[in-house]
């Protein structure tokens, strides 16, 4: 299943049934290429603009990374689907024999730990594009700095989504020490960019409100 080429409403529709895919990786991975489209938006708004030409070819820098950045999530909602797939069939393996709980063992570490790939990817994307968001806050038209503090907030719950995912699959690894490794991988992460989205978020509040830091 091509997830993408689904409308927005199939894609709502299937994701509130139970059917096993798109989930929440999937979900996350989408809201985070949102997140980075109305980043795109606010660039392309600014392009152009005599007021902003001194910081035109930056702008336009930056429009290049998040087309690439929002595509880069656009495969993960697919990716996500792909991985998914296997692990639950994985789960379902008859354990009835010691060759088969050993048969299952085997493939549980390698679907498990394809599923905890896919969702770090997202934290990383999601990152890399709040360090854009940052950007865009700086030099981005002012009529459309909401549009850089929406676009934060989707990529900071892509980033925490993503997490989420990355623990619900670490905790079902018989390996705690590749369970361990993974799970601090997404704590930097979290680390790392929670409070670059926070500050982002702080900025473009204080401008639209007038308060400290506004400009």
């Amino acid at each position: 299943m091509d997830v993408m080429s689904e409308t927005c409403t199939s894609f709502l529709e299937e994701l509130a049934s139970k059917a096993p895919i798109p989930g929440g990786g999937g979900a996350s991975a989408l809201v985070g290429a949102i997140g980075v489209a109305l980043g795109n938006m606010v660039g392309s708004l600014t392009v152009g603009k005599p007021k902003y030409a001194a910081v035109e070819a930056e702008v336009l820098e930056l429009d290049r990374k998040a087309q690439a950045l929002r595509q880069r999530l656009e495969g993960l909602v697919q990716a996500d689907a792909e991985v998914f797939l296997p692990l639950s069939r994985a789960y379902g393996l008859p354990t009835g024999t010691e060759e088969e709980k050993q048969k299952k063992a085997v493939v549980m570490a390698s679907v498990l730990e394809d599923a905890c790939a896919v969702p770090l990817d997202i934290m990383q994307a999601a990152g890399e594009a709040l360090e854009l968001h940052r950007d865009y806050a700086k030099m981005g038209s002012a009529l459309a700095i909401s549009d850089v503090g929406v676009g934060a907030v989707c990529c900071k719950a892509a980033l925490q989504g993503a997490a989420l995912n990355v623990f619900i699959n670490t905790k079902a690894m018989a390996d705690r020490t590749r369970a361990e490794v993974l799970e601090a991988q997404a704590d930097r992460l979290i680390v790392q960019y929670s409070a670059l989205a926070d500050e982002i978020y702080q900025t473009v509040s204080d401008r639209l409100r007038d308060r400290k830091g506004a400009g």
